[in-house]
């Protein structure tokens, strides 16, 4: 089993940046992938990035592709989401999951575990 809880989100003017965190605790980290994910008020939840087991694979959105960057740390158990020239469109709840394996998958249904979410709002 694998806990993994979210932090970082926050209130931010268009062009701002944020840091998001991904704390997981349980089994070893760094034997599963992990991705972030995205559900705007009123739409389906989508795919963001996600990263391998060692980080060699990094998947994005073309949404977010060129302005946000996923990144880990196994040695804190730790996953990161930059998300630089953020705009308006970027606002949702961003979830964190991790999954039993060392792929990066853009499929949600291919991760086994999720955090509770945090809220980023992109303010014009």
């Amino acid at each position: 089993q694998v806990q993994v809880v979210e932090s970082g989100g926050g209130l931010v003017q268009a062009g701002g940046s944020l840091r998001l965190s991904c704390a997981a605790s349980g089994r070893t980290f760094s034997s599963y992938a992990m991705a972030w994910f995205r559900q705007a008020p009123g739409k389906e939840r989508e795919f963001v990035a996600a990263i391998s087991w060692s980080g060699g694979s990094t998947p994005y959105a073309d949404s977010v592709k060129g302005r946000f960057t996923i990144s880990r740390d196994n040695a804190k158990n730790t996953g990161y989401l930059q998300m630089n020239s953020l705009k308006p469109e970027d606002t949702a709840i961003y979830y964190c999951a991790a999954r039993t394996g060392t792929v990066a998958s853009r499929l949600a249904e291919n991760y086994d575990y999720w955090g509770q979410g945090t809220q980023v709002t992109v303010s014009s």
